[in-house]
């Protein structure tokens, strides 16, 4: 196969301190399996139990050469010593408030092993969207269908080049709106979309985006208008869009059922949207369904042309996706090895918290033995107990490395969708305050007996006993309350009636209704203040930690999509080329990373 004209120097974006990426994959899994520090902040502790534990999780777990720094300045100084800032120049060992030289190593490793993010934008045909096409899309949407629409179409005129085959169709995984699809199938693209979408309300607000874009045509209705407008004159104008209803007014009417024949009674929102297969034009076809594997055989079996299975040898098709969220990346990834018909992928994952854990649950080493860490979350904790095929890792280097393989848990997995280089500090103040709201709310729960401590070695230490001493032999149970209203975080007092009131008047938390009740109803606006004022100097103890685990996540990231590239690799016998590369700009889209895989 010829050289692929879009494919970028090195396979992976590692940073220079590599010669090869099989020295950087090495590094890369040593690092994440041998660092303690690491697996601390990546998923060894929990903004939830931050105070439930004494000294607590800062005091206890941060190095107490960090400390004194970390309190003395802003979080946004903390961002910019880690993110941007040179970190040779910011070794000043011995002066007062200088970095710790052990926190600048850190932040130097996980740099280090962090994929690079810089972007270098490409020149699409279309490379401002028509306002027919860019319809409903936001900014951040406009920059990511107008870059990848434009990565897409030259990854397919290289592919053409490199194999003497054209693509026939590019399937979107999860399409959503269909905002990618209906760009690829618009000039001057005019691509043949397959766009599959679980949710059917997704879809047909998708086909009436078509409509408005001039890529379908609406179904003209066919009807005997004078005897429509006498029905609808004798409904309630809430019942003109009920079909059984209008023809029981027909009826009523004395209409016959050749009469009500004659009328086409579906409401406006039903009718279809009609596509028209013309040579050299795009065309889009819709799939409903929920992809569970990476088998399409279902989604090609609906392909107009293909329902039979005829001519399936004639398919060479393209697994596209912006974002496809946790397992659905890994759906798009194994098509290519799965699938005779998928000649390439362009995948772009977001969504890491949803994705499953092929290993279990992890184990650290001590001092971060906690067990307990899924215990956060018991949605989380069932599913990395699956131990899910489909999950994460998918490549055989990252599942054996060092025999037990590298895992992650829901903590990880959730910081890795972090950005902090796009912090603001309006945003972060924010953010910090929503978290310190919550971990102080779990304080008062863990004292009011609404929630108890789970003591991971089966045993509840005596009083001043060392495991009460250490937030690594306990967590608090889960107590799920998601987002409140704007108004509930204009006060901490605001913030805890607020849960309260969701907790105990929302059916969908029943389960902590009785006991949020019994163990909350008498506590006092003076109590919830206390609690306030009692935590209030340590709310940068917390800005400081989720800092921390955020930075570190960029590397947690960086593991996630070198497994998926390592997993195309090992298939060398049907994957001829894979990489990874930046196809945004990283502070208008922090997930920007595609995996692409090649047939020859």
């Amino acid at each position: 196969m010829s050289k692929f004209t879009t494919k970028p120097e090195r396979p992976l974006p590692y940073t220079d301190d590599f010669s090869s990426a099989d020295e950087y994959v090495e590094s890369l899994l040593n690092f994440a399996a041998t660092s303690e520090r690491f697996q601390f902040l990546c998923g060894g502790v929990h903004i939830l139990d931050f105070f439930t534990s004494y000294p607590g999780i800062f005091v206890s777990a941060v190095p107490q050469e960090w400390q004194a720094y970390l309190l003395a300045n802003d979080p946004m100084v903390l961002v910019d010593l880690l993110t941007r800032d040179d970190l040779d120049l910011a070794a000043s060992e011995g002066v007062p408030g200088s970095p710790p030289t052990s926190l600048l190593e850190y932040a130097k490793q996980i740099r280090k092993h962090s994929l690079r993010r810089s972007f270098t934008p490409g020149k699409p045909k279309l490379a401002v969207l028509p306002r027919s096409v860019a319809l409903g899309m936001k900014i951040k949407k406009v920059h990511e269908v107008t870059q990848f629409a434009g990565y897409i179409d030259r990854l397919s005129d290289d592919v053409t080049h490199a194999t003497g085959h054209a693509l026939t169709h590019f399937v979107d995984f999860g399409s959503g709106q269909n905002y990618l699809g209906r760009t690829l199938a618009s000039p001057p693209y005019n691509r043949h979309i397959v766009a599959v979408e679980s949710k059917e309300a997704n879809m047909a607000g998708a086909k009436g985006l078509d409509i408005l874009s001039g890529l379908a045509a609406k179904e003209k209705l066919v009807r005997n208008k004078k005897l429509y407008n006498q029905i609808c004159e004798t409904l309630d104008p809430s019942l003109r869009d009920d079909e059984e209803a209008l023809k029981r007014a027909a009826r009523a009417l004395g209409a016959t059922d050749e009469d009500i024949a004659t009328i086409d009674l579906r409401s406006r929102k039903e009718v279809s949207a009609m596509y028209t297969s013309e040579e050299g034009k795009g065309f889009v076809e819709y799939v409903v369904g929920r992809l569970e594997h990476a088998d399409l055989t279902g989604v090609i079996s609906q392909l107009r042309g293909y329902e039979t299975g005829a001519q399936t040898e004639d398919l060479r098709i393209m697994a596209i996706s912006i974002h496809s969220c946790g397992n659905l990346s890994h759906f798009g990834i194994r098509s290519l090895v799965l699938n005779p018909c998928i000649k390439a992928i362009a995948i772009v994952g977001c969504c890491y918290n949803l994705m499953t854990e092929k290993l279990g649950p992890p184990s650290y080493k001590p001092p971060y033995n906690r067990p307990s860490l899924q215990a956060i979350n018991s949605r989380s904790t069932r599913e990395s107990e699956k131990r899910d095929p489909q999950g994460f890792p998918m490549s055989e280097a990252v599942s054996t490395y060092n025999k037990d393989g590298i895992r992650l848990n829901i903590t990880a997995r959730m910081m890795a969708c972090q950005a902090p280089g796009n912090w603001t500090d309006k945003d972060s103040d924010d953010f910090f305050t929503r978290h310190f709201y919550r971990a102080v709310l779990q304080k008062i729960f863990l004292d009011k007996g609404v929630i108890s401590k789970i003591y991971h070695d089966g045993e509840e230490p005596s009083d001043g006993g060392p495991g009460d001493k250490t937030p690594y032999n306990s967590s608090t149970n889960p107590v799920i309350i998601g987002s409140l209203s704007k108004q509930c975080y204009k006060s901490f007092g605001a913030y805890v009636r607020g849960a309260i009131k969701k907790l105990t008047t929302n059916s969908d938390f029943s389960q902590y209704s009785k006991v949020i009740v019994d163990k909350l109803s008498s506590i006092t606006d003076a109590e919830i203040a206390q609690y306030e004022e009692t935590y209030r100097d340590r709310k940068r103890e917390l800005s400081a930690v989720w800092t921390l685990m955020a930075f570190s996540a960029c590397v947690v990231e960086s593991l996630i999509v070198t497994d998926r590239w390592l997993f195309l690799r090992e298939h060398s016998d049907v994957v001829s080329d894979c990489w990874v590369e930046a196809v945004f700009d990283y502070q208008q889209s922090p997930r920007n990373l595609v995996v692409v895989g090649i047939k020859g």
